[in-house]
């Protein structure tokens, strides 16, 4: 690490930042630490006082270190917004009304605008409101003459605001809203990705559901101007590319590389990008500030050998890259990736000799010192994993093989990139988005090639919009680009076992991937056989690992009933096969991928077989794969390995259910049970499971009237999947 002294810093700052993510409770740790680290500092310096061409000691190197660590866990307590005193996190009282500004760009769903909302002030318990009638609903408007005064709060919420013919929400409106914003659930399914988690590192813990009557516009005061210059920067070329591109599938992909937004992607086009391994580029991230720095580099390069060329050079590319940044919207990604090549480009332009890890290590050390929680952000992740391998790693494979023709040296160039950056990425890749893409090799080089020649194209589509006749013909080239991308990866996507999906790492496993490869580059590099050993153990203890888990998932059999907004699902597992029950309508795959998906992959299911329950009360599919015992349009009982499963639609009239003595499993759907006394001389069970298809008020008040009877029951909706295992 000599003469890269920022590898060490930025480590040490991870390190802090990660024991306050990881250890919030043990704050003595890094208070001694600091302690510690000081003491070795201070007493270091003292002894290199008046002998200046003495080296630092090496300990006094490592209370520096420490030092550092505390500040990382420091910054991130300051970062962390739960721990102000007056957050919505805190509050007991519930609140009435509050006071928000816009604070990001809105989004637009289908049906809804996603809105962030930063609140500045809020009321509680009663207060006395003026009631203006809209539409025949009632909107709460702030008055004076209240019975509670309005206090500061602070805090970030998620708000979906229903559609409803309103206009898209602007950045800086300030709005009056009724109603409380509700905490974020958890994941509440095996393997289902944490979006409680992932908005917490955003300090956003709530979110409401809004229609338009329960929000007022009061005015507008943008909390940032450069934020608010984005975003109308935004919106001029979304309408550029609106107007210049025109058909819907190229406007999807300039818009989802250019803008950041994916509401124009069709679903079949987003699959073939997911297949063929280059869904990543629809999204505005490093990678596209990594190409449009090459491309910049090759086409201002001529500079370089001028007077001041260098200045000039870093100059203009660090304008145009900024105005990549500033027409994306000031995306955080684009944001952290832009400072990592200003960094690149400075450097380059002193005309000192730079290591690209010290370099790398001195932007990540900013940027997290600016946002620590950037550091579990997957797109940081991966942007500096693939930039750190390239560096470190594709010049040595280029030359290693040497072609006579311009063009196929220029082709193993680029797959050579490719290779390098999947092979550093693809174990973090499988381990957040669980899939492979088998052609990789193919579909990489293409990518590549294309956003080359379409992001400069997007720059001078914007660049050329106010000249007559040349903005159409630049216009065109984009479109056509944009074609032929979607054409190659398309192609790509629909080749024969195109994507391995549902592979599940844990993080062990992931880690000791990284350990196989890490090593084995090294003892490809250097030769030294410590590293031969060092692979070997990787590998064997992954073997282990994995061989233990294929055991237990050929072995495991288990009755689930997963949580599934306002649906059924019930999957019966055995080995790695499954049967999911369930009413989700076939073409939702969306919430199937959200909730199931994750759950299936975590338990290795490799064959899925999905039976249909009708959505009427009055009657259920037959479901082929499990033996049915009996049936009537008001339940369903099954025997699967010896337990019997009844599943309850309708709870109506007095006839007696021909049933066993005692059911192992009752599972209550659509509200079929409206009070504890209707099951009596019915149904005798081990266990009772209310679905997430019942209303959760209904449930609410069962689960309390059970708690007051003593009858064990289980409600997927509060208490999040309930899995039996039968073994």
């Amino acid at each position: 690490m000599k003469g890269q002294p920022f590898v060490r810093y930025v480590a040490a700052l991870i390190a802090g930042i990660s024991l306050y993510v990881f250890l919030p409770n043990w704050p003595m740790l890094p208070i001694w630490g600091l302690v510690i680290g000081l003491g070795l500092f201070i007493s270091g310096f003292f002894r290199t006082v008046g002998n200046i061409g003495r080296p630092i000691q090496s300990w006094a190197g490592i209370g520096g270190l420490l030092i550092l660590a505390g500040l990382g866990w420091a910054i991130t307590y300051q970062r962390t917004a739960s721990n102000r005193p007056d957050n919505i996190s805190h509050l007991a009282d519930t609140l009435q009304a509050y006071e928000g500004i816009v604070s990001a760009q809105p989004e637009e769903r289908a049906k809804t605008y996603r809105v962030e909302l930063e609140i500045r002030q809020a009321t509680f318990g009663r207060a006395i409101v003026h009631q203006v009638v809209l539409d025949q609903q009632p909107i709460a408007r702030s008055s004076q003459s209240t019975t509670t005064s309005w206090k500061p709060v602070s805090g970030r919420v998620i708000v979906y605001l229903d559609k409803a013919d309103q206009p898209m929400p602007r950045y800086g409106e300030v709005w009056l809203v009724s109603g409380s914003p509700r905490p974020i659930d958890p994941p509440l399914n095996p393997g289902e990705f944490n979006y409680k988690r992932y908005l917490s590192y955003r300090n956003i813990y709530h979110q409401q559901y809004l229609r338009p009557f329960q929000r007022q516009i009061l005015g507008l005061d943008p909390p940032n101007r450069i934020t608010q210059l984005a975003t109308r920067v935004n919106r001029w070329a979304d309408s550029v590319f609106t107007h210049q591109v025109g058909a819907r599938a190229e406007y999807g992909i300039v818009n989802a590389m250019i803008l950041g937004s994916r509401d124009d992607l069709d679903t079949e086009l987003y699959r073939a990008y997911s297949a063929a391994g280059a869904v990543h580029i629809l999204s505005v991230s490093g990678l596209h500030v990594g190409i449009l720095f090459q491309v910049l580099t090759v086409l201002l390069g001529f500079l370089a050998k001028r007077r001041y060329g260098k200045l000039l050079m870093a100059g203009l590319q660090l304008a145009i890259l900024w105005f990549y940044a500033l027409v994306t919207g000031f995306s955080p990604p684009v944001l952290r990736s832009a400072a990592m090549f200003t960094m690149v480009i400075l450097a380059n332009a002193s005309g000192r000799q730079q290591q690209i890890p010290n370099t790398l290590g001195a932007s990540a050390f900013f940027i997290l010192c600016f946002d620590p929680y950037a550091l579990f952000s997957a797109g940081f992740q991966l942007s500096y994993l693939a930039v750190a391998g390239i560096s470190a790693w594709q010049s040595s494979l280029y030359q290693s093989i040497t072609f006579r023709y311009k063009w196929a040296n220029k082709l193993w160039e680029l797959t050579a990139v490719a290779l390098v950056a999947q092979l550093i990425t693809f174990p973090l890749g499988v381990f957040y988005f669980h899939q492979f893409p088998t052609y990789f090799l193919v579909a990489n080089p293409i990518v590549i090639v294309m956003s080359e020649i379409l992001l400069p194209l997007a720059m001078a589509t914007l660049a050329c919009s106010w000249v007559p006749y040349l903005n159409d013909t630049v216009g065109w080239l984009l479109q056509k680009t944009a074609w032929l991308l979607n054409y190659a990866v398309t192609k790509t996507g629909q080749l024969p076992g195109a994507a391995w999906d549902g592979l599940w790492l844990s993080p062990i496993a992931m880690l000791l991937i990284y350990t196989v490869i890490l090593c084995g580059a090294a003892l490809l590099l250097t030769r030294n056989r410590v590293y031969v050993w060092a692979t070997a153990a990787a590998a064997v203890l992954l073997a282990m690992i994995t061989g233990w888990e294929e055991y237990s998932q050929q072995n495991q059999q288990q009755v689930a009933v997963h949580f599934l907004p306002h649906r059924t699902a019930v999957s019966l597992t055995y080995g790695h096969r499954s049967t999911l029950l369930t009413d989700l309508d076939t073409n939702d795959t969306r919430s199937f991928d959200f909730y199931l998906k994750n759950t299936f992959g975590q338990w290795g299911v490799k064959e899925l077989t999905i039976a249909h329950v009708k959505r009427s009360d009055n009657a259920v599919d037959s479901l082929t794969d499990i033996p049915y015992y009996y049936r009537t349009p008001a339940y369903a009982l099954w025997v699967w390995h010896g337990k019997t499963l009844l599943l309850v639609n309708k709870l109506s009239g007095q006839n007696r259910w021909r049933l066993p003595a005692v059911v192992d499993y009752l599972i209550i759907r659509r509200n079929a049970l409206q009070h504890w006394d209707q099951l009596n001389g019915r149904v005798v069970a081990r266990h009772i499971i209310f679905d997430d298809s019942n209303k959760t008020p209904l449930t609410d008040k069962l689960l309390g009237e059970a708690r007051q009877r003593g009858i064990a029951c289980y409600s997927v909706r509060q208490m999040g999947a309930y899995v039996a295992d039968l073994e």
